[in-house]
C-alpha cells in the first residue's frame, strides 16, 4: 500500500491508536479525516495537527454513520481508505453484572455494528477509486480471548471473521481489505492506566505502517502476532495462562 496521496477516514481517530495512525498518514503525505464522539478531543487533535479534518460522530448510532458517509463522500470525493478503528472495552463479570443491557449493547454497536455498516456504506464509493482499502482494527484477544473483557473479545473475534470474508468477497475488486491486530497497547482503552504494561503506542503504530507499506493483509505485533499464527493447542494454553488469575 502506498502511504502517500491517500484520503483516509479514521473512526475513533482523536486519541490512542486512531490518532497515532492519523499522524503517520499525515506525515506520509495523505489527507486525513478523523471522527469521534467528543468535540474536545477532536479540538485537541486539530491543535496538534491543524490540517486534520474532523467531525463529531457516534458510530454506535445508525443516523450518525449515515451522516458521516454522506459528509465524507460529498466533501472528499477522493476518499479511498476507510479505517474502522473506533472501539470500547468494558471489563465485566457476566456472573455478577449490575449494568443495564444498554451498556453492553453500546459496546457491541461500536465494535461490531459500526465496522460492518460503514464498510457496506463505503464499498460503492471505494470501488470507484483507482486504489482503495478498508482497514479493520481487531485485537489479539480475537484469537485468545480475555475473560476480563468477554464481550470485547467476542466482538474482536467477529471483526476477524468479518474481515476475512469481506476480503474474499472483494478480492476481484480494487479494494484491499486489511486487518490490524493490536496486542495490549499503552492507551486509555478500557480506562486510564489499564494498559500501561502494553506495547508502546509509537512502536506499535510504526510497525502497523510498515506492514501496510509492505502490503500485508494481516498485521500483528508482539503477542498478537504470535496469537494470529498459533495452533489450537497453543491458543488453549495461551488462554489458560492469560486468564488464570481472573
Amino acid at each position: 500500500m502506498n502511504l502517500s496521496g491517500n484520503t483516509v477516514l479514521i473512526t475513533g481517530g482523536a486519541s490512542g491508536i486512531g490518532f497515532a495512525l492519523a499522524e503517520r498518514f499525515l506525515k506520509a503525505g495523505s489527507e486525513v479525516l478523523i471522527c469521534g464522539r467528543r468535540e474536545d478531543k477532536l479540538a485537541e487533535a486539530r491543535q496538534k495537527h491543524p490540517q486534520l479534518h474532523t467531525r463529531v460522530c457516534d458510530v454506535a448510532a445508525e443516523a450518525d454513520r449515515l451522516a458521516l458517509h454522506e459528509w465524507a463522500t460529498r466533501e472528499f470525493p477522493n476518499l479511498n481508505v476507510l479505517i474502522n478503528n473506533a472501539g470500547i472495552q468494558r471489563r465485566i463479570r457476566l456472573t455478577d453484572n449490575q449494568d443495564d443491557w444498554s451498556a453492553h449493547q453500546h459496546e457491541i454497536a461500536i465494535n461490531v455494528e459500526a465496522p460492518v455498516h460503514l464498510s457496506m456504506l463505503f464499498i460503492p464509493h471505494l470501488r470507484q477509486q483507482p486504489s482503495s482499502a478498508i482497514i479493520n482494527v481487531s485485537s489479539g484477544l480475537a484469537f485468545a480471548p480475555g475473560s476480563f473483557a468477554p464481550v470485547y473479545s467476542a466482538t474482536k473475534a467477529f471483526i476477524h471473521s468479518f474481515t476475512m470474508t469481506l476480503r474474499h468477497q472483494l478480492s476481484q475488486t480494487g479494494i484491499a481489505v486489511i486487518e490490524l491486530v493490536p496486542p495490549a497497547v499503552n492507551t486509555d482503552l478500557g480506562g486510564p492506566g489499564l494498559h500501561t504494561f502494553g506495547a508502546p503506542l509509537d512502536d506499535f503504530a510504526d510497525a502497523m505502517m510498515q506492514g501496510l507499506e509492505k502490503g500485508e493483509p494481516e498485521i500483528g505485533y508482539g503477542h498478537s502476532a504470535r496469537n494470529m499464527r498459533a495452533s489450537r493447542d497453543e491458543l488453549d494454553e495461551i488462554f489458560r495462562q492469560m486468564n488464570a488469575r481472573f
